[in-house]
């Protein structure tokens, strides 16, 4: 569903960056890319990507559609220009898993070790393995 309100949400601004007919719907498009904005910042957080995070909530907070700011029409346009980038930025390279932890130089595994007398073991054993 995050992807399709991304690619909703870069549609809406490229017709209103290019003041195609939804433009004359602000609700609409505040509603839509609001909510767009509030689905990435919650699907940001769960990968532990904050930067977008912040970033998508700032864009969320300024589309809000209760609180709407007031701005001159060259100021909307701008808004919009940079709505779109972040969202098209957002559809492309935002992809919502986790970032990949950082591998030990030297990973240490456990390993079963057996006795003579049958009886297993757990000892640690340091290996050069890759991931």
């Amino acid at each position: 569903m995050t992807k399709t309100m991304k690619w909703l949400s870069v549609t809406m601004l490229l017709l209103a960056v290019f003041r195609l007919p939804v433009a004359s719907h602000e609700t609409l498009l505040s509603i839509v890319v609001f909510a767009s904005g509030l689905l990435i910042v919650a699907q940001a957080v769960r990968s532990r990507k904050y930067l977008w995070a912040i970033g998508f909530l700032a864009i969320a907070l300024l589309f809000n559609p209760v609180v709407s700011i007031a701005l001159s029409g060259r100021d909307v346009l701008w808004l919009n220009g940079i709505g779109l980038a972040a969202f098209l930025m957002a559809a492309l390279a935002f992809d919502g898993r986790p970032a990949r932890p950082a591998r030990p130089v030297l990973p240490i595994t456990l390993r079963m070790a057996s006795r003579k007398t049958g009886e297993p073991r757990f000892i640690a054993v340091a290996s050069r393995e890759r991931y």
